[in-house]
């Protein structure tokens, strides 16, 4: 049943990064406000930079939840399903933070993920995990994965450069739909 590891080895590495398919849990601070799950995929968006750290690629869209709730208190879960054959669900729990797309530290970390789509990222949530911890899954449904999706990258192909830049991206993600800041 469930166990609690110390820290990601590679064997869970490889795992999690062959999931095509992760969610991520975030809340505001407080009773009030709306709790967000939000699903992530596009192969190489993800990735293990430690033992003990993870971080996915996030792009523009029609929200900026998880980005709120960060800044807001850095609370954060990502979950990860196993949909074949092993009955699998992997947890982890942690303190994230934004790294925007205009600051110093993006370029270094932008180099871990092998997700060559450049245009339409805003930004890399960064993940200090503090709890890795896994469920058996047993009813998570059994399902084929047929493939990633590619709507994102033609609709991004399509938009005026204008659309994707700092301004744009305080202009239509600039706070969640609590009010919260999320793009500075």
């Amino acid at each position: 049943m469930g166990q609690v590891y110390a820290e990601i080895d590679d064997k869970l590495a490889r795992w999690l990064t062959e999931q095509p398919v992760f969610f991520v849990g975030t809340a505001p601070s407080g009773s009030e406000g709306h709790v967000n799950v939000s699903p992530k995929g596009m192969a190489g968006t993800f990735a293990v930079l430690g033992p003990r750290q993870v971080g996915y690629l996030d792009y523009f869209g029609s929200g900026a939840e998880t980005i709120a709730h960060v800044r807001d208190n850095a609370r954060i879960v990502l979950m990860f399903c196993s949909f074949d054959k092993r009955c699998r669900i992997i947890r982890l729990h942690g303190r994230a933070r934004v790294v925007q797309f205009n600051e110093p530290e993006y370029p270094r970390l932008r180099s871990s993920f092998s997700n060559d789509l450049e245009k339409g990222v805003r930004s890399i949530i960064l993940v200090d995990v503090m709890r890795v911890a896994d469920s058996c899954g047993y009813s998570v449904p059994l399902m084929d994965f047929v493939g990633h999706r590619d709507v994102y990258e033609k609709h991004v192909e399509k938009l005026p450069a204008e659309k994707l830049t700092y301004e744009s991206a305080l202009e239509s993600n600039g706070s969640s739909i609590d009010g919260l800041t999320a793009f500075r």
